[in-house]
């Protein structure tokens, strides 16, 4: 998953409290739409209503995997300190400020990954907690220290950690990684594309400063505007797998052929003619997408039962 815009601290009121500072570096919104996804991948491994074993089950895993995603997002806020404080969007978090220091943030993201990986490891399963610490060391590492400074690609190749929460969740409840979970995860992997570089493009001037190669940077705004586009319909194809592989019936179909449709036509406006005003609404249309699409989803799967 690609960063939400979160909203700044205000420098004129006093320092919020230790407890905030490192609450936002956890990253709340992000971790919420994470949870949320691999939610949706729990519940739609449980055949059925679910037992309270099975609720209880989630609740504990969404808990683990809540830890170590926010421990990931700390780790990202230690690394990226330097070029957060000269972002706008990201000039406001604590490590940017300088509110925390390099050993208090990597010891509060190496305590919440250390919590988060017992929980699952003790409560829910070994497999679930290797998938879990290699979705972290994917974004924490793999994308964060090395594809993001380096390649207009980052986010492409990078997505693929930010895709795994149905597959952690799925996981958790079944101890395995099927076919379905596997759609889920390449849904969420072709929608990060189009999500973050309709962001990119209008914080452009930002990743600039901070030298960062993101592709509005390395190879303009019309460029990137044709890449929304063509991820977008390539996201709105892939979509209809759950539905082709008897995972979904019509209240599925349906809600992904109307989202995905308006999904393109925002891709496509902003493709014909751009402006910072669509390229945001776009961005904010992402995310209301992706939470709609798979509350359709799970939707379908207790209506069909």
């Amino acid at each position: 998953m690609s960063e939400t815009v979160a909203s700044p601290v205000s420098t004129s009121t006093a320092l919020p409290s230790r407890f905030q500072q490192f609450y936002v570096l956890t990253k709340p919104r992000v971790v919420q739409l994470i949870v949320f996804c691999a939610l949706i991948g729990m519940a739609l491994a449980v055949p059925g209503i679910p037992s309270w074993a099975d609720v209880s089950k989630a609740l504990i895993a969404c808990v683990g995997i809540w830890l170590v995603a926010g421990a990931a997002a700390a780790f990202n806020c230690l690394v990226e300190q330097h070029i957060d404080a000269k972002m706008k969007r990201t000039a406001w978090r604590p490590t940017a400020r300088g509110e925390l220091t390099q050993k208090q943030t990597l010891l509060f993201s190496a305590a919440l990954c250390a919590l988060g990986m017992v929980i699952l490891a003790v409560w829910i399963n070994a497999l679930t907690m290797w998938l879990t610490l290699a979705t972290f060391v994917g974004y924490a590492i793999v994308y964060t220290v090395v594809l993001k400074p380096l390649t207009p690609q980052n986010i492409v190749i990078g997505g693929a950690s930010g895709a795994m929460p149905p597959v952690l969740g799925w996981a958790s409840m079944t101890g395995s990684v099927d076919p379905e979970a596997l759609m889920l995860c390449l849904i969420i992997f072709l929608w990060t594309p189009p999500h973050f570089w309709a962001l990119a493009m209008y914080r452009v001037e930002d990743y600039a400063r901070a030298g960062l190669p993101m592709l509005p940077v390395t190879h303009g705004n019309e460029f990137t505007r044709l890449h929304v586009l063509l991820y977008t319909i390539i996201l709105m194809a892939a979509t209809f797998l759950p539905f082709i592989y008897g995972m979904s019936g019509m209240i599925y179909l349906l809600s992904a052929s109307v989202l995905g449709g308006l999904f393109v036509v925002y891709a496509f406006r902003l493709w014909r003619s751009y402006s910072d005003e669509l390229a945001r609404k776009t961005f904010k249309f992402s995310i209301i997408y992706l939470m709609l699409l798979f509350a359709a989803l799970l939707i379908d799967h207790y209506y069909t039962l």
